[in-house]
């Protein structure tokens, strides 16, 4: 039903910032449509959900097809998906309607798809409408342009390479960050990994909504951070993770947030994030726990993927319910597992504590100083920074090291001095894109919220303010301190 450009591994390096990695939701189809044609595996290609488009070509052309199971033709004429093909000048190549398992297809075209570069990368992400074209979807009449920087020859996917579709998937994932028994109950955690939950229309490239059973929680409530025991003050958030938004579960995709205040249970390992983009309505997802060190790598597109396998196969998580490592002292610092890519600082008690701020920015400085190679991503939070890496080149084992070493090596938090700015920014106050954004929740998630049917009184209720004027006062009338970044969107 859209189609928009995407190039792999995406738009690396800002997630501190709050703009989302994009690229491929199914990165591994993407990657073996451009080896086919010879391009090189990130070379920017079409993604298209649900239904493909119809691509007529002025010149010859070698294009595949990869991804969910949907008829495609050259002039008319069936031709295989995963098989390199000739479209002739004038001829028009036509991908159709699903028809089997999956959700997305990818279009590649030898030389690869010209678009504009916006921080490093060509993909697209539509809500912050930048990448690809015009940073949007595709619509009808937009002209294309070709690249010329395809390098191999043309040849079909090995079978034994083609990604397994099913409409019951098996999802590996590592225990962590956010488990039994802080936040879940030993209970919840058997649920967790022992539904089959079903995916819900209401999904996505920012995440992909779940239905199954409301956990019990581990505790009544989020304390400082906010009424629902879901609720934490700061948590950077890794592609892939299970994030419990109050008692609906969420996977997280590629264009979705990078800091946020909701627990994640466990985190899908990199190599099965593909699955992320193939998940359609009605599909069941069953999570299965695996040992970090048995996770496959994300870099390859062949066998040692596994993801020709339709089932995980595995002896059980880590069983350290992604806690590994605990360090007391004045600063008490809790390291958590996020996938195995990611490991989540957090420090202190949970409680708001600009000392701990400050404790994150000196670690962030420290790590970016020391830039170890394989160093993908640093994320800053209220009291966490979340440390993303290559596995391959830097395995989170090592990676612990670095992170104590660098810990131990911090001056005291009562020494440690930030630098920082004066930036004015404009506020819309009662904007009716907040008014639209409520009716929309109300509609597709809870009605009767307590911050419903409007935020701002809820603000003036919980804050005991005398009306809504006070709220505007006290919002307009205040300085901020920056403590974190989240999404662009």
């Amino acid at each position: 039903m859209l189609t928009t450009i995407q190039d792999w591994p995406g738009r690396v390096g800002y997630w501190k910032v709050g703009v989302p990695p994009s690229g491929p939701m199914d990165d591994l189809s993407l990657r073996l449509a451009n080896i086919a044609v010879g391009n090189p595996e990130g070379a920017p290609a079409l993604e298209t959900t649900m239904s493909g488009p119809a691509l007529r070509f002025d010149d010859e052309t070698v294009v595949c097809v990869t991804g969910a199971d949907a008829p495609v033709t050259v002039n008319g004429i069936a031709v295989e998906r995963f098989t390199p093909v000739t479209v002739p000048a004038g001829g028009v190549l036509d991908v159709g309607l699903v028809s089997g398992a999956g959700l997305r297809m990818y279009i590649a075209i030898r030389g690869g798809v010209l678009a504009e570069e916006y921080l490093g990368s060509a993909s697209t992400f539509t809500l912050g409408t930048f990448g690809g074209k015009d940073g949007r979807v595709l619509k009808d009449g937009d002209d294309l342009e070709l690249d010329t920087r395809a390098v191999g020859t043309p040849a079909s996917v090995p079978m034994e390479h083609v990604p397994a579709l099913t409409h019951a998937w098996q999802l590996a994932v590592t225990e962590g960050p956010h488990g039994a028994p802080e936040f879940f109950t030993r209970a919840d955690m058997d649920t967790i990994l022992g539904t089959d939950y079903e995916v819900h229309f209401n999904s996505d490239r920012t995440g992909v909504r779940l239905v199954g059973p409301r956990p019990d929680w581990a505790r009544t409530d989020g304390g400082e951070a906010g009424l629902h025991p879901s609720n934490i003050h700061d948590n950077a958030y890794s592609v892939g993770a299970l994030d419990f938004t109050g008692d609906t579960p969420i996977l997280l995709g590629p264009d979705g947030p990078s800091l946020g205040g909701f627990v994640c249970p466990v985190t899908v390992v990199a190599a099965d994030r593909w699955k992320l983009g193939q998940l359609r309505p009605g599909d069941t997802v069953r999570f299965v726990p695996i040992e970090v060190a048995a996770a496959a790598s994300k870099n390859t597109v062949g066998l040692a993927r596994r993801a020709s396998l339709p089932v995980v196969f595995s002896r059980g998580g880590d069983g350290d319910d992604g806690v590994i490592a605990r360090r007391d002292g004045l600063t008490p610092v809790t390291y958590r597992r996020s996938g195995d890519d990611n490991i989540l600082v957090e420090y202190g008690e949970m409680s708001l504590d600009l000392a701990l701020r400050a404790r994150v920015h000196a670690l962030h400085e420290a790590v970016q100083e020391i830039g170890p190679a394989g160093l993908v991503d640093l994320t800053p939070g209220i009291r966490s920074l979340q440390v993303k890496v290559d596995p391959d080149v830097l395995p989170t084992g090592k990676l612990l090291d670095l992170l104590l070493e660098a810990e131990a090596a911090l001056p005291d938090t009562s020494e440690l001095s930030v630098p920082s700015r004066h930036v004015r920014l404009p506020l819309s106050w009662d904007d009716p894109s907040t008014r639209e954004a409520i009716q929309r929740y109300m509609h597709g998630v809870r009605s009767d919220a307590p911050w419903c049917p409007w935020n701002i009184e809820f603000i003036r209720r919980m804050n005991g303010l005398d009306s809504v004027d006070d709220v505007y006062d006290t919002v307009f009338d205040a300085e901020y301190m920056v403590l974190g970044l989240g999404d662009v969107a």
